[in-house]
């Protein structure tokens, strides 16, 4: 049987259901039992600025995407002209008829150097600055062209519903353009028409209304054209696999670990997991007990983790969501909580900054400010996922490492994860176990002193409202008790106390959870977060010409786990570091904590995420003795 592994392409105006139409035809795919990895990029406005969706599928398991495009689906002029470039040769266009005229100076959104590049390259084809000209240069490379009048079919549909309205529903090309590109594709109806369903259930009527829409440019297709070369087909479906965002992992994920209390003040990526909570609030724990997480909205980012500390203090698991600007605006009051040994947890959502930066692009540029923000020596935990499946487990030892240890944890996501739709095996909530530490339920007399000296630095922890567990918490240092003490002997007991939780960390946190060994080999390539699904996809390539790569993926970036990545890395004779921002962040710490330097860095600041494809590239040149030291990833520009 032939394998499966092709890239589907959806753009559109932003508002104009992309996202769903990705989400149509993913879960069509995963349905008949293919594996899916999607990514959703997007302009930082409301409506009407460029989005697209890339779902690549496949037969095997994927974790990343590649350079190019299989089957492009257009419902605009704006996704012909930024995405025809990427289609293969031999692959296909579905596309809106009515376009072909539309001239480049008539999309208002095309910014000028874009343009400039676009006309430069009609020109040297001779083609018409038109979406005519770009499909007629597409034709001759080899690209096989469907346009449908999509107008047409809305009209139609119209007159068989007996609804004028649905003439005008536009909204309705995205699904329109994912039913052509699934009957050419070659899967089955019903996985379509279940899709449909499933992504509008929450709207009966729309449901109703999108399959049979559905189904009608299904058939449509089926009868107008041959099928496209390249076909999708069903295959036996993999046991307990879900198909999941990855903003709803760590939504998962907090409640699995017991979290019953969420702030946030809205802001890309990190809104949508708090809205996700919002949607879920109330849910069944187990033996049909109700459970709930009570998810506020706050006025700003101060206030957000003002109360995620307020709610901790009551002793209740509690944590915030944020992205680089709002985490700076807590970095105050993250060093209010760790003189107070407040265990909390931040869910911190990296895209690429400074300032408002790229505010919907992916970026790992906060790495070292995770590590060092907030003014003073004072213990944290900065912990990173590297995919969907890593996000729901690693929130529930998040949870535990903060009240474990009594420390700010800072749980480091980023764009890339929380905008891809994966399948994945389904979530197991009974591997997430909950550890309160020194967490008091009861305290028998009036002496209880809340930092009481204790051999690993971590005290007994009492909450608000707990019988004789009075104490005080300040902003200044305090004593035992909590008082404001400036006392120099009492100062290098305080600190010396919060300082030793760091060592009985590293020594506690399993070495498992603090680097992974994907690999050991004489070429090693070092990492940490989302870097991990296109290294390995990578790895998986190299291979089939013979290449032997190693992977260590970081995960404890603060405490660094210095022993255990060195002795993973004993026998490296060449080490590559590959993260997605400008100066190699992770490169300074192994820098900073290895006996030796890094010999190469691969890196891309671009916004947007690293392929499989790029790095193979990048790898290949170092391992052949092609590369530079650094070499910076473009792929998207």
């Amino acid at each position: 049987m032939t394998s499966i592994d092709l890239t589907w392409v959806i753009g559109g105006p932003q508002g104009g259901g992309v996202e769903s139409a990705a989400n149509i035809f993913a879960g069509a795919c995963a349905g008949c039992g293919l594996k899916v990895f999607g990514k959703r990029e997007y302009y930082s406005n409301i409506k009407g600025e460029h989005s697209y969706f890339g779902v690549r599928i496949s037969d095997k398991p994927v974790h990343s995407n590649v350079n190019g495009i299989t089957m492009l689906a257009a419902f605009d002029a704006e996704t012909l002209f930024r995405h025809v470039d990427d289609v293969y040769n031999d692959g296909a266009i579905v596309y809106e008829s009515d376009l072909e005229s539309i001239k480049t100076d008539e999309v208002p959104t095309l910014d000028k150097p874009f343009k400039d590049r676009l006309e430069k390259y009609l020109s040297s084809k001779n083609k018409p600055f038109t979406v005519k000209g770009i499909l007629e240069e597409a034709r001759e490379r080899g690209i096989t062209l469907y346009p449908v009048s999509f107008k047409t079919i809305l009209s139609t549909l119209a007159d068989e519903m007996k609804n004028p309205a649905i003439r005008g529903m536009f909204r309705m090309l995205n699904v329109l353009s994912v039913s052509v590109s699934i009957g050419l594709l070659g899967l089955p109806p019903d996985t379509l028409l279940r899709s449909v369903e499933g992504v509008f259930s929450s709207k009966p009527k729309v449901a109703e209304m999108n399959k049979h829409a559905a189904n009608y440019a299904y058939t449509f297709a089926t009868a107008k054209y041959q099928k496209f070369k390249r076909q999708l087909f069903p295959v036996q479906k993999t046991q307990d696999t879900i198909l999941v965002q990855g903003f709803q992992s760590t939504g998962l994920g907090k409640m699995a670990a017991g979290c019953r209390f969420q702030s946030y003040y809205p802001i890309t990526p990190a809104s949508d997991e708090s809205v996700f909570l919002e949607s879920h609030e109330t849910f069944d724990v187990e033996n049909n007990r109700p459970g709930s997480t009570i998810i506020v909205q706050t006025e700003d980012e101060i206030s957000a983790i003002g109360m995620l500390i307020g709610a901790a203090l009551t002793g209740t698991r509690a944590a915030t969501s944020t992205s680089g600007p709002g985490f700076s605006l807590m970095a105050e009051a993250l060093g209010w909580a760790g003189i107070n040994e407040v265990p909390i947890v931040v869910t911190l959502y990296q895209r690429s900054g400074p300032s408002t930066g790229l505010p919907t692009r992916h970026g790992q540029d906060d790495l070292l400010f995770a590590i060092h923000a907030g003014h003073g020596d004072f213990p944290r935990i900065v912990y990173a996922s590297g995919d969907i499946e890593e996000g729901f487990y690693d929130t529930g030892k998040c949870f535990n490492f903060a009240e474990k240890f009594q420390m700010p944890v800072i749980h480091m996501m980023d764009k890339f994860i929380a905008s891809t739709v994966a399948t994945v095996k389904r979530f197991d909530p009974t591997q997430i176990t909950i550890e309160r530490g020194k967490l008091l339920d009861k305290i028998d007399d009036g002496s209880y002193k809340r930092f009481t000296p204790s051999q690993d630095g971590v005290s007994p922890r009492s909450r608000l409202g707990l019988e004789n567990g009075i104490f005080w918490n300040t902003g200044d240092e305090s004593d035992e008790e909590g008082h404001i003490s400036e006392d120099p002997g009492n100062r290098i007991y305080k600190m010396d106390k919060r300082a030793k939780k760091v060592e009985v960390a590293l020594e506690s946190i399993p070495k498992e959870d603090q680097a992974v060994n994907h690999g050991i080999s004489d070429f090693c390539v070092v990492s940490w977060g989302s870097t991990k699904g296109p290294i390995l996809d990578a790895i998986e390539m190299l291979k089939k010409d013979n290449y032997d790569i190693g992977f260590v993926q970081v995960k404890l970036l603060e405490p660094f786990p210095e022993a255990h990545v060195k002795s993973l890395l004993q026998n490296a004779k060449t080490i590559v570091d590959v993260e997605a921002n400008y100066s190699a962040q992770l490169g300074k710490l192994l820098n900073e904590h290895l006996d030796r330097k890094v010999d190469y860095y691969i890196v891309k600041y671009t916004g947007r995420a690293m392929t499989c494809s790029e790095l193979y590239e990048s790898i290949k040149k170092i391992i052949d003795g092609k590369a530079e030291k650094r070499q910076v990833l473009s792929y998207g520009v």
